[in-house]
C-alpha cells in the first residue's frame, strides 16, 4: 500500500492502516504491506525528536495503536506488516538505546512479531537508533515471510540468509527519497531473481520536513519479473502469489543441457571469510 504519511500522528496513520485493512480485505487481500516508518514517520534530525516520534514496545506497556491495527487483523482475518519506530528500552536506561527502525507482523491468532533494521544508512531517524541483531523468517499460515527493511536491500547478503532460511517471499517497506530511483528499479529485480523469491517493495509518497519520497513499489516474481509496479503517487499494487514456486530453485532452460541452480550451485567454503574481511 503505497501511500503518504502524517508526521508523528500514530492515530492519523493508524486509521489510514485499519481504512485500508478493510477496503482490501473486501477486494480478497490476504496480506497487507506498509512503507518503512509508517506509524510515525522517518524525517528527524535528533535524537529527541527521534524518540518523541516513538512507539513503546518495552516490558509492561501495550500501545493503543499497534493495539488496534492487531484487533483489526483478528475482525477482518487478514495479515498485515506495517513499519514504525520502536521504542523497546527501560525506565533506568538511555532512552535512546533502545530505539529501533521497525515493522510489527500481525497475524490473527497471534502475538504480534517485529523485526528490526539491521543496516542503517546515514540518513533521516537511521542515524539515531540500534541496529538489529537477527535476520529471522516468520512461520506464517501463509508460508515462510522475511522482512527487510529498506536500506536491508543494498547489501545482498540479509536477503540471501532469508531466503537461505526458508523465506518464500521477502516483504521490504521501505522510505526511498529522490535520488533512490536505482534501488527502487534495479535492486529489488535483482534480489528477487538471485534468490528465486517473491520479492515485494513497499515505498511512501509525500514530503515530510524537506524530504520528497518517490514510490515506485513493486511486486516481483522469484524469476525477476515485475508483476505489479506503482509510479509517485498513492496506489495500491495487488497480485496473487502462489509461495510455493519459491521452493523451485532450479531453472531448467533445456533439459539436460542447461539448468540453472540458486543453492545447489553455491560454494560455502569460499564464502566464509566474506564477516572477516575488513572495509577497503
Amino acid at each position: 500500500m503505497q501511500e503518504n504519511v502524517a508526521f508523528a500522528d500514530h492515530a492519523t496513520n493508524t486509521d489510514v492502516v485499519v481504512r485500508y485493512l478493510r477496503e482490501l480485505k473486501e477486494r480478497g487481500a490476504d496480506l497487507v504491506l506498509f512503507p518503512e516508518a509508517f506509524l510515525t514517520g522517518y524525517c528527524v534530525d535528533s535524537p529527541e525528536l527521534a524518540l518523541g516520534i516513538s512507539i513503546a514496545t518495552a516490558e509492561g506497556t501495550e500501545d493503543p495503536y499497534l493495539a488496534r491495527i492487531q484487533e483489526a487483523c483478528e475482525e477482518l482475518d487478514i495479515m498485515a506488516v506495517v513499519g514504525f519506530i520502536e521504542w523497546a528500552g527501560c525506565d533506568d536506561c538511555d532512552p535512546t538505546v533502545g530505539l529501533f527502525n521497525s515493522a510489527a507482523l500481525f497475524e490473527p491468532g497471534k502475538a504480534i512479531r517485529v523485526y528490526r533494521k539491521t543496516h542503517l544508512p546515514e540518513l533521516g531517524i537511521d542515524r539515531f537508533v540500534k541496529t538489529g541483531a537477527d535476520l529471522p523468517v516468520f512461520e506464517t499460515r501463509l508460508g515462510t515471510i522475511g522482512i527487510l527493511i529498506c536500506f536491508d536491500q543494498r547489501h545482498p547478503e540479509p536477503a540471501r540468509t532469508l531466503m537461505l532460511k526458508g523465506a518464500s517471499i521477502i516483504l521490504l517497506p521501505t522510505n526511498w527519497p529522490e535520488g533512490a530511483e536505482q534501488r527502487a528499479d534495479l535492486y529489488p529485480i535483482v534480489r528477487a531473481s538471485e534468490n528465486k523469491v517473491f520479492y515485494v517493495t513497499c515505498n511512501r509518497v509525500g514530503t515530510e520536513n524537506g524530504y520528497r519520497f518517490i514510490g515506485r513499489s513493486k511486486i516481483l516474481d522469484p524469476h525477476g519479473n515485475v508483476l505489479e509496479n506503482a509510479g509517485d503517487d498513492v496506489a495500491v499494487l495487488e497480485a496473487e502469489l502462489d509461495l510455493s514456486v519459491a521452493s523451485e530453485k532450479r531453472t531448467v532452460v533445456n533439459n539436460g543441457s542447461y539448468a540453472i541452480t540458486v543453492t545447489e550451485s553455491r560454494r560455502p567454503e569460499l564464502y566464509s571469510q566474506i564477516s572477516d574481511l575488513q572495509e577497503r
